[in-house]
């Protein structure tokens, strides 16, 4: 099952979490980075211990906490993860059917975290734009020209 059509990070989604979370946004991104890892190399390890239920918990909480950033894709990738894990357990399969879906995880969560780290960047200056559009706006570095 390919999750190329799903948006990767949803801006309006992370700009609402972040205007939520306030000053703790920089703090709980790196948490969500830091069990992003562990999330996904928990799932990487289930899979190929062919472990249906030991799939079931990683992927659930790389679900939810990608879905707090706005990160479509990978929470859609993880719920995917979950459910067919859940199934699997149920009929007790082997989670074999995955391995599309868990060889792409980490490319999209390395993707997906470098565009929340460049939207995060205190360096980027963030002012509407034309129509509601957001305009970003490199801030100069000490000692350059802006």
């Amino acid at each position: 099952m390919s999750h190329d059509d799903t948006e990767l990070v949803n801006l309006a989604h992370l700009s609402r979490s972040r205007a939520e979370l306030g000053a703790a946004f920089l703090r709980i991104l790196g948490y969500f980075r830091e069990d992003g890892v562990k999330s996904i190399k928990a799932v990487e390890d289930a899979f190929r211990a062919r472990n249906s239920a030991a799939l079931v918990s990683p992927a659930h909480t790389l679900k939810g906490e990608s879905a707090q950033f706005g990160a479509y894709r990978l929470s859609a990738m993880a719920e995917h993860i979950e459910m067919t894990a859940r199934r699997c357990v149920e009929a007790r399969q082997g989670p074999e059917e995955l391995i599309e879906t868990i060889v792409a995880l980490r490319p999209c969560f390395t993707e997906t975290m470098a565009l929340l780290d460049r939207e995060a960047s205190p360096t980027v200056l963030r002012r509407p734009g034309a129509f509601g559009r957001r305009v970003d706006i490199p801030v100069a570095g000490f000692g350059r020209a802006g």
